[in-house]
């Protein structure tokens, strides 16, 4: 076993549903320990960071308008941030969350449980979990600033001014 962070969104599709308090729900089955959250609107540079790899992608459009919550308005065009910690946290969150494709997700998965396909061919998945660990701690950077986090996970340094950090890059950057 290995302690990992995973990185989790509660997409505007589930706020919109009112699913944000049952998948939190579900989510506690992990036994992981939920270490930042936050409710926030996705900002188009914000989205298109963490979607970088799937640019040129024939879904990538409709990816973006999702996340960003322009498919579905205000109010509900939120996401819940979440980064959760503890024994390969990424493998029991992906398991929990279920197959992307909600119709092929198994019935007791976050998906299986409240993700749908609408008639216009929309997967509304409910969340998003981080893949591997670099994918997690590429995303946890970009949803959070290091004060934001209720644990020491990246070395940090104040900088000079109040509220900035200064992150130190991870190896993997180098």
């Amino acid at each position: 076993m290995s302690i990992q962070r995973s990185l989790v969104l509660i997409k505007p599709d589930a706020v919109r549903r009112s699913l944000m308090g049952p998948v939190l729900t579900k989510l506690e089955e992990t036994k992981l320990t939920l270490i930042a959250a936050r409710l926030t609107r996705v900002s188009p540079q914000l989205a298109a960071d963490h979607y970088a790899q799937h640019v040129g992608k024939p879904f990538y459009n409709q990816l973006m308008e999702y996340i960003t919550g322009k498919i579905h308005g205000a109010p509900y065009d939120k996401v819940v941030a979440l980064v959760y910690e503890g024994d390969d946290a990424i493998q029991k969150i992906r398991s929990l969350a279920g197959d992307t494709n909600p119709e092929k997700a198994q019935p007791n998965t976050v998906r299986g449980m409240f993700g749908r396909i609408t008639t216009a061919g929309l997967f509304e998945n409910v969340l998003h979990a981080s893949a591997t660990p670099l994918e997690a701690e590429r995303e946890i950077k970009l949803w959070f600033q290091p004060d934001e986090i209720l644990a020491d996970i990246y070395p940090t340094k104040k900088s000079g001014t109040t509220r900035a950090w200064e992150r130190i890059p991870a190896v993997s950057e180098l």
